[in-house]
């Protein structure tokens, strides 16, 4: 592919100017807080490291612009779009289209395009599918990463293009796709071949007693980290061949993944809900820290004038040193009624786990959980060090949260609880309720809610759906809004700013 020319070229001072700003917008439009002094700080970075080293420029720019670690996987997508490697097509593909000649390059390295890609595009697909499959296997065996890019590159070129000027007789309904790349080269099918190109090298260097226990733990993983990192690739040069068709702005706002904290709760894969369970504990501490400040100012209440009026005597009638009137605020209890069926599954387990590791900062928590029964599974998240992943499965095993059927029934569920479980409710208690309020068409039992906030200090209901599906289909969620506060809480981000905001007393 072309290279992008080294700052101390001829590179437009303004066209560089003009992209940094442009990828600090794209960074803005993912949450990342970046203001004109970190802008100001890149352009410095950028003024002393120039372009010719990218992967300095990559870490500099992370370096003025990133305040948090969770922040980098957006930041090297988006770097990859606004600073890539080359425009247009990677070199093999070009020599390829160009029909050069074959000794132009050393057809024994790995990845190294072979004889039959340098005669021309007209090979047959599954002929190739094949030729790539195994100079990828000779790469990933070699761990070289440039033969890696090279041969994204070319996949990319030769099985990620879609649709096309005249699909449908409209522009702009082609495109380069990573799925139909990935899913036509197949790479995570290549372990086998791989390991046995491995051990096929090993074997010259003599016998080692500890070498097959070493292979058969370490080799696989370790190839499947090399597969995995040949995919990122391979989605990074879709991108940036997208960008370039279509607009990197457009795109940086489109195809860039969202960071960890804005991950939507009711859509995240189950990757995604492994990274956020990851992330429980430091949102924990950071929320912790920010309460304990907030009950410290709170605990010197109002202005005492007698007192301060006294004091002023010594001054002159002056009262430069106020004195105000201590208070003492409790902790708050805090009961948790939290819907654990499969469509907001990921939204309660993550809540949970935030709860448990803040639980410090109340001086009781009772969590109860319910599909359309309701049972206290206070014991299981204080009972012992279960595995964070499987807690929603151990509520769904261990409790009695269902009857006769397994869908929601909100109204049931709050009836339950209202009958059952009143006395946890008290006069210094925060109930948070946890769902959709998608009620399968069932009477939501409003008297049961109102029941319970009549008792409570405060009740809110947090719901994981955005406010415009609130009242479609059998969601409920209007009729509960008219008895107590419905928050939109979709991602990590809006959860911890709910709970720094409205738990503090």
């Amino acid at each position: 592919m072309t290279v992008p020319p080294p700052s101390g070229g001829t590179q437009d001072p303004a066209d560089v100017a003009a992209r940094l700003t442009a990828f600090v917008r794209a960074l803005r439009t993912h949450g990342l807080r970046i203001g004109p002094a970190e802008t100001v700080d890149a352009a410095d970075v950028l003024a002393v490291l120039g372009l010719a080293e990218r992967e300095q420029v990559r870490a500099g720019l992370a370096a003025a612009l990133l305040r948090t670690d969770g922040q980098r996987g957006v930041f090297d997508a988006a770097f990859d779009l606004f600073f890539p490697l080359g425009v247009g097509d990677p070199e093999a593909v070009r020599r390829a289209s160009a029909q050069q000649a074959p000794e132009a390059a050393d057809p024994t390295a790995p990845g190294a395009p072979s004889p039959a890609d340098l005669a021309g595009t007209d090979q047959d697909p599954a002929a190739r599918r094949e030729d790539l499959r195994a100079r990828l296997v000779a790469a990933l065996a070699a761990d070289d990463r440039a033969a890696l890019a090279g041969l994204a590159g070319e996949a990319v070129a030769a099985f990620g293009r879609y649709g096309g000027a005249g699909a449908a007789g409209r522009p702009g309904n082609d495109g380069w796709s990573a799925y139909q790349t990935l899913g036509r080269l197949a790479p995570e099918t290549l372990l086998a071949r791989v390991l046995a190109a491995l051990r096929a090298g090993a074997a010259g260097a003599g016998p080692d007693p500890s070498a097959p226990d070493l292979a058969d733990h370490v080799l696989p993983d370790e190839i499947r980290r090399r597969i995995q990192g040949f995919r990122a690739m391979v989605a990074t040069e879709a991108r940036r061949r997208a960008a370039e068709l279509r607009g990197t702005e457009r795109l940086a706002e489109r195809a860039v993944a969202p960071s960890t904290d804005r991950i939507d709760f009711l859509t995240a894969g189950r990757d995604q809900l492994a990274e956020l369970r990851r992330t429980v504990h430091p949102l924990a501490r950071k929320l912790a820290t920010r309460l304990a400040a907030r009950r410290r100012r709170a605990a010197r209440g109002r202005i005492d004038l007698r007192r301060t009026l006294r004091r002023s005597l010594s001054t002159g009638g002056v009262p430069l040193r106020p004195v105000h009137r201590l208070r003492r605020p409790a902790r708050p209890e805090l009961v948790l009624l939290c819907d654990v069926s499969g469509s907001v599954a990921g939204f309660s387990d993550f809540t949970l786990l935030l709860v448990q590791a803040m639980r410090d900062q109340f001086s009781k928590v009772r969590v109860f959980a319910f599909v359309n029964r309701t049972a206290e599974v206070t014991d299981l998240l204080t009972r012992g060090g279960g595995d964070p992943a499987t807690l929603a499965r151990r509520i769904l095993t261990e409790a009695k949260v269902m009857g006769h059927h397994g869908n929601s029934d909100y109204g049931s569920a709050l009836g339950e609880f209202a009958e059952r479980h009143l006395d946890a409710v008290g006069p210094r208690t925060a109930v948070l309720i946890l769902g959709d309020a998608r009620n399968n068409y069932r009477d939501p039992h409003l008297p049961a809610l109102r029941m319970i906030a009549t008792r409570a200090r405060q009740v809110h209901w947090l719901n994981p759906e955005q406010p415009s599906l609130w009242g479609t289909g059998d969601s409920a969620a209007p009729d509960y809004a008219r008895v107590v506060p419905m928050h939109c809480c979709r991602n990590a981000r809006r959860l911890g700013e709910f709970v720094a905001r409205l738990l503090p007393v």
